[in-house]
């Protein structure tokens, strides 16, 4: 399994998600610094920080190719930076099931 990670330079929520993804997955993390709109397309970045496993966003896209701080939702539907802990075991376990 590919876990990477697209981001902004000093995106302030990277070193949470990838604090969450040593704790739901026991895979290496790249990460991959995205500094223009065409190159956020070519990746599949629609916000930073985003989560790719084997190059598929498991969060879905959100919207159009972004450098902005990317909002996903928590378990309860509100805005959150980062995915939970249990979402991204829920994700990376549903993508190597």
């Amino acid at each position: 399994m590919r876990l990477e990670v697209l981001h902004v330079a000093d995106c302030p929520h990277l070193s949470v998600l990838l604090d969450r993804l040593a704790q739901a997955a026991d895979h290496p993390v790249t990460t991959r610094l995205i500094e223009t709109t065409a190159d956020a397309e070519h990746y599949g970045m629609s916000g930073s920080p985003t989560l790719l496993v084997d190059g598929t966003d498991p969060f879905g896209p959100d919207g159009q190719p972004s450098l902005s701080c990317r909002l996903y939702r928590d378990e309860a539907g509100r805005p959150t930076p980062v995915p939970s802990v249990d979402q991204v075991r829920a994700a990376v376990t549903e993508d190597a099931g």
